[in-house]
């Protein structure tokens, strides 16, 4: 594995009101890395910042060894990098084929025929669904189509804001799984932010804890998994 994305020694927030404080982490390539925490201890907030949506007020980011500190959100993704927010995240005006286009529209020359098949042997229902307004898509449909949106844009890193947000419990478990899907199929490294902590360690490389804007711990996924005091505290683990 070779580094990715280094956040180093980042604040940020909002009207100069710090959210994170000094948090620094990495991403390899070809990694799954979940963040994890309480409401309101600047997950979303550090997604933000690395997609260029808020500036930091303090430290760098780089992807691939390249300061993409204080680029605009379009450069951030022209170099590599898909951000899915955790709502209004896809077109629901558009249909399916039309949101994939609008995901690819920094690829040049590409084939918008392609776009479906590049996404459908990891999200199948998109076929079938290809001709229908985004918003008649169910909930989990409308995931896997942001997801797919993404993907399409050939990103070194995913970023994924609470991608399983209000999904059924069968739903989220499928949602989880096809993140491994789209690792094997592209290599493409993903950073995300999940509530469902413990499905989505067990498909991590490593977790980060951030507590009221602060890293508090970070490791491999196994060990905060098995970590007794995070359990107790952020897992849901009772024992």
């Amino acid at each position: 594995m070779t580094l990715l994305l280094q956040v180093e020694n980042v604040t940020s927030g909002y009207d100069n009101i710090p959210v994170i404080h000094d948090v620094s982490i990495t991403v390899d390539s070809d990694e799954i890395v979940t963040i994890i925490g309480p409401n309101g201890s600047g997950k979303s907030t550090l997604l933000k910042t690395i997609f260029g949506l808020m500036h930091p007020i303090n430290g760098s980011i780089r992807l691939n060894s390249t300061d993409i500190t204080n680029l605009d959100t379009f450069k951030i993704s022209k170099a590599g990098v898909g951000y899915v927010p955790q709502v209004e995240n896809i077109f629901p005006n558009l249909m399916v084929t039309e949101n994939l286009e609008m995901g690819a529209f920094n690829r040049k020359n590409v084939n918008k025929k392609d776009l479906l098949t590049e996404v459908s042997d990891i999200f199948p229902i998109l076929q079938d669904r290809k001709n229908e307004k985004a918003g008649n898509l169910s909930g989990g449909e409308r995931q896997m189509l942001a997801i797919a949106r993404a993907m399409v844009s050939q990103p070194y890193l995913l970023l994924l804001d609470e991608p399983t947000a209000s999904l059924a419990p069968n739903l989220v478990s499928e949602i989880i799984g096809k993140l491994e899907e789209v690792r094997k199929k592209d290599g493409t490294s993903i950073l995300l932010v999940e509530q469902n902590a413990l499905k989505s360690l067990k498909v991590s490389d490593r977790g980060y804890v951030l507590v009221t804007g602060e890293k508090v711990f970070e490791g491999d996924a196994k060990n905060i998994l098995e970590n007794r005091d995070i359990g107790k505290l952020y897992l849901g683990i009772k024992k």
